[in-house]
């Protein structure tokens, strides 16, 4: 029988617009360590008044805490007196420090700098890391050296992830304080997230590079049949697709988890989104917008709004880079990895194929493993189908007893700013809890209904496999790695998600109608039904069963 019970003391909340169930050990050991450290670094940084966004993993779903700075692992079902946290908001040394960062925070923007310096060499070194990897030759390594290689990457991949979380801070940072103003302002997300369409050609690239392609096939007349036959078609096009495959390859395209696929993996959709991918035309209108949300805005924070606006959408191209090139990469690389000790296990007979060298947890990769001494292919077997098994449960959305949260006016006012910020970046991603339990309505992208056949999907792997030009991509979520498949949807319908979330962020760079955070869309939409996904209205409409 299958319990839940919260990680640890305290209130956690379910997170399904990363992790949608069933992950493997390493993954769940990777990410518990790397997003409470890297969180733990920018809120004692930016000063926001906790210690770290902590997670764990229960029955394999990820569940997130807003760690408290002080009793964290005494959690009181109950509020002291208010002038009992007045004074602990004032008095306390960590919250002092807090508040002193927090008014460095306002005053200095600090993500200016860390924008300017990923732009100016910051992607280059993660990306010269993820490449050194990516060019060894893993066949070529003797049994010791791969396990010794195998620990190398996991140490990559978390040293990689902490450090996109601690990114986040500050791409996320810019982005919260400009919807904050905002609605302060008058201005809810609702109009003001629309304003950072164009920001990011970190999501657009990709698709220009496959445009180009497709351009280059339709003047040879011809209708290339394998990558091969597209490299075939001139040196610039072979230039573009290896260039391409260089950085984008070895990228997991499915799922934050090493059970998921890479994109050099599955060439038939690459070929695919490259003769029938349609590219939109984006950003019509954007300065218009702007103006026009702009003179809402009392004319005294006009200047503030300009500035906030323009650094937000500075943060927005970081915060599309951050995630393939410091998280996605690198799980890749550690997929293909460890698929190299799978097939040595399976040499060996302790295995019974290369996959179920996935199901082993850090401390049970071992040369012993290599050669038999480690768990066998039934014991592995049985990991993976529980695995499976997991992630068809409809998880809690909330375990724990319940925190309460001392009000903002309690707090200096520098602190409450901050939690602001934060409180309202995690209500646009889709993750604060405040989500209905069904139906078909959510946020809309876009200004463009849009008809088409349902391709619904309850994992990403089906998604990539079954979706087909004009389709309308039904999801859990999405990651910033579809990207690449989603030249091949009409529209995009989530049942998780807010307005900030991946989905949203690129249906809007990619000029997709979209409607996420509809929760009944997995359960109430039939797989081939013909629906209408309305951006306006935010809600999807079946017109026809299949």
């Amino acid at each position: 029988m299958v319990t839940w019970q919260a990680p640890g003391p305290g209130h956690w909340e379910l997170d399904r617009s990363h992790f949608v169930g069933g992950e493997t050990p390493l993954v769940q050991h990777i990410q518990a360590h790397a997003m409470p450290a890297g969180m733990r670094k920018v809120f004692g940084e930016v000063g926001i008044p906790a210690d770290t966004l902590d997670c764990g993993f229960v029955n394999g779903f990820m569940y997130t805490r807003l760690r408290p700075l002080i009793g964290a692992d005494r959690p009181a079902k109950g509020l002291p007196p208010r002038f009992v946290l007045r004074l602990v908001g004032r008095l306390h040394p960590e919250f002092r420090r807090r508040t002193r960062a927090a008014e460095r925070t306002r005053a200095e923007r600090p993500w200016r700098k860390v924008v300017a310096d990923w732009e100016h060499g910051g992607r280059e070194l993660i990306e010269s890391g993820n490449l050194a990897i990516q060019k060894v030759d893993l066949g070529e390594l003797d049994d010791p050296t791969l396990v010794e290689h195998v620990h190398e990457v996991i140490e990559h991949c978390r040293a990689s992830w902490e450090h996109h979380f601690w990114l986040h801070g500050y791409d996320l940072g810019p982005i919260g304080m400009y919807l904050a103003g905002c609605r302060d302002w008058g201005v809810e997300p609702i109009d003001a997230i629309p304003l950072l369409e164009g920001a990011s050609p970190s999501t657009i690239v990709p698709a220009q590079m496959l445009g180009r392609l497709r351009a280059a096939a339709e003047r040879s007349g011809k209708v290339p049949q394998s990558l091969d036959d597209v490299r075939a078609l001139g040196p610039d096009a072979a230039d573009d697709l290896d260039r391409y495959m260089l950085y984008r390859g070895s990228m997991m395209i499915s799922r934050y988890d090493i059970d998921g696929v890479t994109l050099a993996e599955i060439p038939a959709v690459i070929l695919s989104t490259i003769l029938d991918g349609v590219e939109r035309p984006t950003g019509d209108g954007l300065q218009h917008r702007i103006e026009v949300v702009r003179a809402r805005v009392p004319m005294a924070h006009q200047e503030e709004f300009d500035t906030r606006l323009e650094e937000a959408r500075s943060a927005m191209n970081l915060r599309d880079d951050n995630g393939p090139t410091t998280a996605e990469w690198p799980l890749g690389l550690l997929r293909l990895t460890m698929l190299e000790m799978g097939r040595r296990m399976v040499a060996a007979g302790c295995a019974g194929e290369a996959p179920d060298a996935l199901e082993l947890h850090p401390h049970e990769i071992l040369l012993s493993t290599v050669s038999g001494g480690g768990p066998g292919s039934a014991e592995l077997a049985g990991r993976r189908n529980h695995r499976h098994y997991l992630a068809t449960l409809d998880a809690p959305m909330s375990l724990g007893e319940p925190e309460p949260a001392p009000p903002l006016d309690l707090l200096p006012k520098p602190l409450a700013d901050v939690v602001r910020m934060v409180n309202i970046v995690i209500e646009q991603l889709g993750m604060s809890g405040l989500r209905s339990t069904g139906g078909l309505s959510g946020v809309g992208v876009g200004d463009t209904i849009v008809r088409g056949r349902a391709c619904r999907a309850d994992s990403p792997e089906q998604a990539i496999d079954r979706l087909r030009r004009g389709d309308v991509l039904v999801v859990p979520c999405t990651t910033p790695a579809y990207n690449a498949v989603l030249m091949l949807a009409s529209a995009i319908v989530t049942a998780d998600g807010g307005p900030l979330s991946h989905a949203a962020v690129l249906a809007r760079e990619l000029g997709i109608s979209a409607v996420v955070g509809a929760r009944g869309a997995l359960k109430e939409i039939p797989d081939g039904a013909l629906i209408d996904v309305d951006p306006v209205a935010g809600e999807v409409r079946i017109v026809a069963e299949a």
